[in-house]
């Protein structure tokens, strides 16, 4: 085997290990409850190549074989499928921050916070995760230049945001990370929905003091001494 046949084969390889793990990703987001058919979408980078979910195909249907790449300008350079409709919004956080991965859903809970509120209150520690308070991106047509620039600016200095009337953007360094910052996400604005729910009480908040503090304890977080 040449060198460059074998350099082009560890290229497949880590696509092909890419591609397994992402349609991975996308069952989970379903069977969580986080998207429902073929709502939502993930991505994943490879060097300057990025993997993503088709358009309108069940995840549970995905086989190797349906691999879909584009570079980041959005040409597609494997498959015959249709890239997400929101190819954009996902090529413009990779172009614009140091994702490896990307997670969109339309989580119910953080789907209607998006509704109510233009950032989602300090309810909880974890948002010190995603980066501080997450925001609320203003709403814009699913899938168009203008819906992937209103999550840029949301997403200015975070990890993740919410989409109004839409769903939630979360990103990371791999694809776990992204599910958990979603997973997370979803979670706080189930806990906020529920304690402003109770009748004559208003959910008591975290100081941006508290947060800070949060931040920084959370960077040491799972490390050994």
């Amino acid at each position: 085997m040449t060198r460059q046949h074998a350099t082009d084969r560890h290229h497949a390889t880590d696509s092909e290990r890419a591609w397994a793990e992402l349609v991975a990703t996308a069952r989970r987001t379903t069977a969580d409850g986080l998207v429902v058919g073929t709502s939502g979408n993930v991505s994943v980078r490879v060097g300057d190549t990025v993997l993503v979910t088709p358009s309108g195909v069940p995840y549970d249907r995905l086989r190797p074989e349906d691999a879909v790449a584009v570079d980041l300008d959005g040409r597609q350079l494997t498959g015959t499928l249709t890239p997400t409709s929101e190819l954009p919004m996902h090529l413009a956080v990779y172009r614009h921050t140091d994702a490896a991965a990307v997670v969109h859903t339309h989580a119910v809970h953080a789907s209607a916070v998006s509704t109510l509120v233009a950032e989602l209150p300090l309810i909880h520690y974890m948002a010190a995760a995603l980066g501080g308070p997450v925001r609320v991106a203003d709403y814009a047509l699913y899938g168009s230049p203008e819906l992937a620039a209103n999550t840029l600016r949301a997403l200015s200095g975070r990890t993740g945001c919410l989409l109004r009337n839409h769903g939630t953007l979360t990103y990371g360094d791999t694809l776990d990370q992204a599910y958990d910052r979603t997973a997370q996400l979803e979670w706080m604005c189930r806990v906020w929905l529920t304690a402003r729910s109770v009748p004559g009480l208003t959910p008591s908040l975290l100081s941006p003091e508290d947060l800070r503090l949060a931040a920084e304890k959370l960077r040491g977080y799972g490390r050994s001494g």
